[in-house]
C-alpha cells in the first residue's frame, strides 16, 4: 500500500500457489476508494499488508491476474520471506 498524490493510497495484492503458479500474481489492484476495500479485506483475514511504494507503483500497471515480472521476483521474495515470518509469529 503507498499513498500518491492527493494523500490517495494504492494497493496491489498478490497470490501465489506452490505448484500452480510460477510467480505470484495480480489478485487485486486499485486506488482510492478500492485500495481502502482490498486493505480492508486483507485486515479482516488476517493477511499480512506491507508498504512498498516503489513495488506497488510498478505491480500496479499489470493487469489482473498477470504474473509479476521477473525484474521483481527478488523484492516480491522477501516480502513473501516476511509474511510467512509474521504469519508464523502470530501462530505461535
Amino acid at each position: 500500500m503507498t499513498r500518491t498524490g492527493k494523500d490517495r493510497k494504492k494497493a496491489v495484492a498478490l497470490r501465489y500457489q506452490e505448484g500452480k503458479d510460477s510467480a505470484p500474481r495480480v489478485t487485486a489492484k486499485g486506488e482510492g476508494a478500492v485500495a481502502e476495500k482490498i486493505l480492508r479485506i486483507a485486515e479482516e483475514a488476517g493477511i499480512s499488508i506491507r508498504e512498498d511504494k516503489d513495488l506497488v507503483e510498478v505491480l500496479s500497471r499489470l493487469d489482473l491476474d498477470a504474473e509479476i515480472p521477473p525484474d521483481t521476483y527478488t523484492i516480491v521474495a522477501e516480502i513473501l520471506a516476511w509474511v510467512y515470518r509474521m504469519n508464523k509469529s502470530r501462530n505461535g
